[in-house]
């Protein structure tokens, strides 16, 4: 892959930018992690990494002039995944401590987990495909991906949804449209089946997967 251009991994100051780039670059790609405005709008694809609280996410991509340049790489079409904050951080608000404003790729809310559950979900569980995407490509139904957070998603529209987990509710894992993938697991902290979600992401970017336009009919969550 020398002398390719890399996918850029976007640095805005979230905690696990550097086991992301382990990750990818052992999933077989080539990656750098900027927050160089043009070097992020030239990319072939782009990763939006994150932990943490939604009020600290924005606040640093506000403070490094990267919020423009975020929704600019996806309007523009540019494969674009979200990992985590990453994936929260995609939809219109955050009730975490509060109310917070986020980046309104995806219509709607991130939520708590309702009372009574342990707080953070945190462990290993079960991702049920519910969409057939390019991203998905050589991982079983079912597979085990590593979860660390304390709210979930609620998209407006629910065929974004592409991955569902239970956990007191059945919440989205993972959420799709266009250009964008986002999952609510950290696929550097997934073993086999997070490798090969980045190594796909890889292969959607150059190409030898097919586009995310493609999309089968989704199945109903059940």
């Amino acid at each position: 892959m020398s002398g390719k251009p890399a996918i850029v991994i976007v640095d805005y100051g979230a905690g696990n930018l550097r086991s992301v780039l382990h990750a990818v670059v052992h999933a077989g790609l080539q990656a750098v992690v900027t927050d160089d405005p043009s070097t992020i709008r030239s990319a072939p694809g782009v990763i939006l990494p994150g932990v943490g609280a939604a009020a600290d996410t924005m606040a640093n991509l506000v403070g490094r002039n990267l919020v423009g340049v975020v929704r600019d790489v996806v309007a523009a079409g540019t494969p674009f995944l979200g990992v985590c904050m990453g994936m929260q951080a995609l939809f219109t608000l955050s009730e975490e401590g509060g109310r917070h404003e986020c980046l309104d790729i995806f219509p709607g809310t991130v939520k708590r987990f309702a009372p009574g559950l342990s707080i953070p979900h945190m462990g290993w569980n079960r991702v049920h495909q519910v969409v057939a995407h390019p991203i998905w490509d050589g991982i079983p139904d079912g597979a085990h991906f590593y979860f660390v957070h304390s709210y979930y998603v609620e998209p407006v529209d629910p065929s974004v949804v592409i991955g569902a987990t239970d956990y007191g509710v059945r919440f989205p894992a993972v959420v799709a449209r266009a250009n964008v993938v986002a999952t609510q697991f950290h696929p550097e902290k997934s073993a086999d089946p997070g490798l090969r979600l980045y190594a796909n992401f890889g292969r959607i970017v150059a190409g030898a997967l097919p586009k995310a336009s493609d999309l089968v009919e989704a199945r109903a969550i059940s």
